[in-house]
């Protein structure tokens, strides 16, 4: 294991602090490294705004192949303002950090992804699934779709209300087992919560599937930023969490660029089937957690790190 060699500290996810001591994160990455990663975005995006021309697809899907060239070229920018000098300024460092997050963040970053993918889609396309698929109707204008929309409040209201009270039993859980295990369970409640509105025509069954979406999103407004704090060195911990939500924006944007797509190209038009999309995203979610290294949850118990002196 890698440590400090002033003090012998290790950082939470192994890695070794640069030469100021300050952990990952501090120093600049060689500007050929912006340059180079900023070429591949670049040229992603150009190509997929390409096929998305010559295919026809909807003006939508744009958003994310000129987003992708957009970003390319940031980090080509970045690469220009830092120089063979490494000089640095904000921006320089935001992107930085972004590049170099730590593991632990990194993989939290995945779940989170699939975890607000899934939430956007219940959002965006919860009216037209329960108006179709349990009301038996897709005319805005008519008693039958107000009723339905009406109850897609009442839905919303209990995962809510429900979210607020499980609040308090993650905790425990949490304690009786560990905060990924916590976390998996509760992503796997609104994973199956989504999915089952496909097999239900009652509305008030839907309460139900409704209480497994409110035990994810108790687990996914506090558990990620539980697991997260421990694995962030001090002096990065306000830059990490800004980043952090940069992996709730990056799936709203992805949700309103390809749910459409996939509502009228792939699905035929049945919300419905988005839900389970949304309910599938979930669930991949729940599993990708399993993977993340909670720092804190391997350093309760492990020896102390061998300091350099000791070594010595």
């Amino acid at each position: 294991k890698k440590v400090l060699p002033s003090r012998g500290r290790m950082h939470p996810d192994g890695e070794a602090p640069d030469a100021a001591g300050t952990g990952p994160g501090s120093s600049i990455l060689p500007f050929r490294k912006f340059i180079g990663t900023g070429i591949w975005w670049l040229l992603a995006g150009l190509a997929a705004s390409i096929i998305i021309w010559l295919e026809g697809w909807e003006a939508e899907l744009y958003i994310l192949s000129v987003g992708s060239a957009v970003f390319g070229g940031l980090l080509m920018l970045v690469g220009i303002m830092t120089g063979k000098s490494g000089r640095s300024n904000g921006l320089v460092v935001v992107i930085n950090d972004l590049l170099k997050m730590p593991k632990t963040m990194a993989q939290l970053a995945v779940v989170q992804f699939f975890s607000w993918f899934a939430l956007f889609a219940m959002w965006i396309y919860t009216t037209q699934a329960v108006t179709s698929h349990v009301f038996g109707t897709n005319d805005a204008t008519s008693v039958r779709y107000n009723e339905g929309a009406n109850w897609v409040g009442v839905m919303f209201a209990v995962y809510n209300g429900f979210a607020a009270l499980v609040a308090f039993l993650l905790p425990v859980i949490a304690r009786l087992t560990n905060r990924r295990i916590t976390h998996m369970v509760s992503l796997v409640a609104g994973g199956i919560g989504l999915l089952s509105i496909f097999f239900i025509h009652n509305k008030y069954l839907l309460i139900l599937s409704m209480l497994g979406v409110g035990i994810a999103w108790a687990g996914i407004l506090s558990m990620p930023y539980a697991i997260l704090t421990g694995s962030l060195p001090a002096n990065k911990m306000g830059t990490y969490m800004g980043i952090f939500n940069f992996f709730i924006v990056i799936p709203q944007i992805m949700a309103a660029s390809l749910l459409g797509f996939f509502y009228r190209s792939l699905f035929g038009g049945e919300a419905v089937y988005t839900l389970m999309l949304g309910g599938g995203s979930m669930l991949v979610a729940a599993i990708m957690v399993l993977f993340v290294h909670d720092v804190d949850e391997h350093r309760t118990g492990a020896p102390a790190a061998v300091s350099a002196s000791d070594q010595t």
